[in-house]
């Protein structure tokens, strides 16, 4: 039996890898394989979508949305609370599913399980009331805001579960319907939490449909989808953004980043590798908000180097369901390539040298060495570019206002962190860096009741918060003379 034909018995009849679609679970009778990135082979199939069976789902979405959208916030914070208590409920079964078609370590799959769940309960937590804006001798002017309709979420591989949820949670609990694409790199997960909702949720309220490309592109230019939340590169958000504007659709895009951090000569450099170590190769370096740059005070910089090296140096890489793995593999064979091109391209370029890693393994699967590279100049690919990968260029300053310019001279504007024991110094150079956060003595989090999202092209608006919630809504001036 050939491997083809050995996949097609994984074909589901019973609901399993199923697509969610006014509540019901179908499978269709087109199907794409799913590859485990730890051995580069394909383990499950996945069905897909078809445009009709979008279109069914879209159709679903809008019937369901004038009863849901007068449910109430109260009642859809309940529905949204059990949603995540099944997901968090589920981590120990689903997670080896997820480090099967992500390649993350076990924990951090059932971490990422549960911070979903996490996520979505403080997101449903927000407090979103309409707002009074003057009564006066003038008159009343109140600002009330109301669901947009049928929003449609593309999620990314990286997080696929944990960023999906918090489209799930946003779109619902301001009262919309959705329509969910996970990436074709990591549906499976996101399809069986789509099983956990069939019997929760109102018919069409969540539609999951799992497909390519095409699939994506339709969502963007469908007639009767409201609004796009997308996560995901520049390039894919430049296309959401344009075929979106046939139907001024409403549009979020939170996209790549390039975030530079700044370790000062009077940084705390155990902290600073610490912090540099975990955001720069956690999740295999697959992060948005990733430290992708390291620009340290010349004075400081060979302590520095030497306690990160020490600290990246000891990342046990491996497949996730070894004991004791930090770091999988890159999650698919397009961004292995990319990253290879960056690190091939960096090491061969004059003056760079490689202090831990820099190599490729041999035999199957997408693995990379986290690996650190100093010498190298502000042209190299590596610096210039989002590698998402694990492999961290360091470079050096001599003045802060040196590597202000250096940090800020990219068009990428997602996030940037600064090093320093002076807090007064601290905030002064981070409100100089054009990103959308800065972080202050460390990287990386972020709190779901707080707006997340980039400047210049990492981004179009803002996810999270109540600033990023209000996205979810349309809003509407009602005015009336004074009584």
């Amino acid at each position: 039996m050939s491997e083809t034909d050995a996949l097609a018995r994984l074909a589901p009849s019973d609901g399993a890898n199923a697509h969610l679609i006014d509540g019901q679970l179908i499978t269709g009778n087109r199907f794409f394989e799913v590859v485990n990135p730890a051995t580069g082979r394909a383990f499950a199939l996945c069905p897909d979508a078809s445009q009709f069976e979008l279109d069914k789902a879209v159709a679903a979405a809008r019937r369901a949305f004038p009863a849901w959208g007068a449910l109430g916030f109260a009642r859809r914070r309940e529905l949204i609370f059990e949603l995540a208590d099944r997901i968090a409920a589920a981590a120990d079964e689903l997670a080896p599913l997820l480090t099967s078609e992500h390649g993350k370590p076990l924990e951090q799959a059932k971490l990422e399980l549960s911070l979903s769940a996490h996520h979505m309960k403080q997101l449903a937590s927000l407090e979103l009331p309409d707002e009074l804006l003057r009564d006066d001798a003038r008159g009343r002017v109140e600002l009330r805001y109301h669901p947009l309709g049928v929003v449609g979420a593309i999620a990314p591989w990286n997080f696929p579960v944990a960023l999906a949820m918090h489209k799930v949670a946003q779109a619902l609990y301001t009262g919309n319907t959705l329509v969910l694409k996970p990436s074709p790199f990591t549906p499976l997960t996101t399809l069986a939490v789509g099983r956990l909702a069939a019997d929760l949720l109102p018919p069409g309220v969540l539609n999951l449909v799992a497909g390519g490309n095409d699939l994506g592109a339709w969502m963007t230019a469908h007639e009767d989808i409201d609004k796009i939340s997308f996560t995901g590169s520049v390039a894919t958000g430049k296309r959401v953004l344009a075929a979106a504007a046939g139907t001024l659709k409403r549009v979020t895009l939170e996209l790549g980043g390039n975030d530079a951090t700044l370790v000062l000569e009077d940084a705390d450099l155990d902290l600073a590798a610490a912090g540099i170590a975990r955001s720069g190769f956690f999740n295999c370096g697959q992060i948005c908000m990733a430290i992708k740059r390291v620009y340290v005070a010349e004075s400081v910089r060979d302590d520095l180097l030497e306690k990160l090296v020490a600290k990246v140096s000891a990342l046990k890489v491996g497949v996730g369901t070894e004991p004791d793995t930090d770091m999988g593999p890159i999650q698919n064979a397009v961004q292995f390539e990319k990253v290879k091109a960056y690190l091939e391209d960096a090491i061969g370029r004059p003056g760079a040298e490689v202090l831990t890693g820099g190599r490729v393994r041999g035999g199957e699967g997408y693995f990379i060495e986290p690996t650190i590279i100093a010498g190298l100049g502000e042209d190299a690919p590596l610096v210039r570019e989002e590698q998402f990968g694990p492999v961290l260029p360091v470079l050096t300053f001599t003045s802060v206002d040196e590597a202000i310019a250096r940090a800020n001279d990219t068009r990428f504007g997602l996030g940037a962190s600064v090093w320093s024991r002076d807090e007064a110094r601290a905030r002064a150079v981070a409100g100089q860096l054009m990103a959308g956060t800065v972080w202050i003595n460390r990287h990386g989090l972020n709190e779901s009741d707080v707006p997340f999202g980039g400047m210049k092209e990492s981004g179009y608006g803002r996810e999270h918060g109540v600033l990023g919630i209000r996205a979810y809504q349309e809003l509407q001036v009602v005015s009336r003379p004074s009584s």
